[in-house]
């Protein structure tokens, strides 16, 4: 085999084959893989069946103190034949402090950037999933994954520095509400989806609202890449989502940042705790075509 990989197209009983190349190409478990973690071509030369992946960019963590996790890119998955052309794969970017993610493109398919975080009342952003709420401030919206948690009691008349902030909605779940006063932790991030089924491998994770108080944790970010939260003043910091996801800081060491999305899992950035400290950026989305051989 050269530069081209087999695969029989389905529904076939007798073996037809399809002629497929471009990305990082690879092969585990009887699968050939076509990995795009940037914009790139995928040339099929003979028409045939595949499953996809495709993930949008995670959104960032709110642009400033007490600030929620960003929400994750939308992740599409399910099979599609492609036929004979050239397809163009476009890979969403992680958004910044503060920032919605970027959409991923691939097939006429679009997975949705993932909503930025809120912060100290103002409401996360929408997005694929919803950017987790500020403190006493609400989650984002979501287009197709899930919303963002809700920051602390929001509408209680609490202080917004006694509230902890809501973690980014995942792929696979909402994202968790701050807590209040002396249990104002950090929401965690919702938990991105598992693709393959039985790989152990996840993406599109929430990231980690900031937590408040120094008996009080910043949330984790959600498995797929999801960044801690930013822990307050001593209080341990969120820990970072599988496959990626960087741990939060906390305020004597780091500021209270929040830890960058996974790169390439569309997972969230993890809130931000104190005004001297950054958010992390959402990671970059994916884009991955695998058959059987």
């Amino acid at each position: 085999m050269s530069w081209y990989s087999i695969v029989r197209r389905g529904g076939e009983s007798s073996p037809v084959w399809a002629q497929i190349s471009g990305g990082t190409e690879t092969t585990s478990g009887g699968y050939k893989y076509h990995t795009f973690t940037s914009g790139g071509t995928l040339t099929v030369s003979r028409d045939g069946l595949v499953e996809y992946l495709v993930v949008g960019g995670g959104g960032g963590g709110g642009q400033s103190n007490r600030s929620g996790g960003g929400g994750a890119g939308e992740a599409k998955t399910g099979t599609t034949t492609l036929s004979t052309q050239n397809y163009t794969i476009t890979i969403g970017a992680g958004g910044a402090e503060g920032v919605n993610g970027s959409s991923s493109s691939a097939f006429g398919l679009t997975s949705v950037g993932g909503g930025k975080g809120g912060y100290s009342i103002t409401n996360g952003g929408s997005g694929g999933s919803g950017g987790g709420g500020g403190s006493a401030s609400f989650g984002g919206t979501a287009t197709a994954g899930n919303d963002g948690g809700d920051g602390g009691d929001p509408g209680s008349g609490i202080s917004t520095q006694n509230v902890g902030s809501g973690g980014g909605g995942g792929a696979g779940a909402a994202g968790g509400e701050g807590g209040v006063g002396t249990s104002g932790a950090g929401g965690d991030g919702g938990a991105g989806i598992e693709w393959p089924t039985g790989s152990g491998t996840y993406y599109a994770g929430g990231g980690g609202g900031s937590g408040i108080y120094s008996s009080n944790s910043g949330g984790d970010g959600g498995a797929g890449g999801g960044g801690g939260g930013g822990g307050f003043f001593g209080a341990a910091a969120g820990s970072g989502g599988s496959n990626g996801g960087q741990d939060g800081q906390d305020d004597t060491t780091g500021d209270g940042s929040g830890g960058d999305g996974g790169a390439n899992t569309g997972g969230g950035g993890g809130g931000r705790i104190g005004n001297n400290g950054s958010s992390g950026t959402g990671g970059s989305g994916i884009g991955i075509v695998r058959y059987a051989i």
